[in-house]
């Protein structure tokens, strides 16, 4: 049965979600990140970096949220979370599965360090401005991209939608959705009413 190895309120929320969506049995390693879980020397021979998830399916280990979706997906065909291969819809569901990891994430990061995670003394407040221009243009990219779409990939549910999901999940957590957006709200209310995303978050 697969493993994942889990925090409430991380990355590792994105393969739980998945997960949900398949419905295949997993087992949960609920790891504190608090008390240091991730540190500890049986946890980083899974997982070198330290962080979650981490997911293990028989003699595979994984970590990096965005691999274990994209394997979760690859994995359960019959549940079609990826569009087929060689279209051109598979090439927008790779363009938005990095477009969640490498422009819409990194601002947001950004943001909740230097406004809630640090410690006051060490949050520079001159990285928040700019942080939020890159992430006010990531979500018109979206805006853009929504409009008149059910999904992130046409009107098809897909694992692209649980990382650009969650990811704006975290932004709208932080009060950074606004009413500019309003193809991206309704996007996010579509997505929030989903059993298997309520499923993933109940604890």
């Amino acid at each position: 049965m697969p493993t994942l190895y889990h925090s409430p309120q991380s990355r590792s929320i994105r393969p739980r979600w998945l997960l949900e969506e398949i419905g295949v049995p997993y087992d949960i390693v609920r790891m504190s990140l608090q008390a240091g879980d991730q540190k500890k020397p049986e946890f980083l021979k899974i997982n070198p970096n330290g962080a979650v998830p981490a997911f293990v399916d028989g003699d595979l280990t994984l970590f990096e949220s965005a691999a274990i979706c994209q394997y979760l997906a690859d994995t359960y065909p019959e549940k079609q979370l990826a569009p087929p291969l060689g279209t051109a819809a598979r090439a927008h569901y790779y363009q938005w599965i990095h477009f969640a990891m490498s422009t819409l994430e990194p601002p947001l990061l950004t943001i909740f360090l230097h406004t809630v995670m640090k410690p006051e003394a060490e949050r520079i407040p001159q990285l928040v401005g700019p942080a939020r221009e890159q992430l006010h243009s990531a979500l018109a990219v979206l805006e853009r991209a929504l409009t008149g779409r059910t999904f992130i990939v046409g009107d098809e549910f897909s694992a692209a939608d649980v990382m650009v999901g969650s990811t704006l999940a975290w932004a709208q957590m932080l009060g950074l959705i606004s009413a500019d957006t309003p193809a991206v709200a309704a996007y996010m209310g579509r997505l929030m009413g989903r059993p298997a995303f309520q499923r993933a978050g109940a604890d």
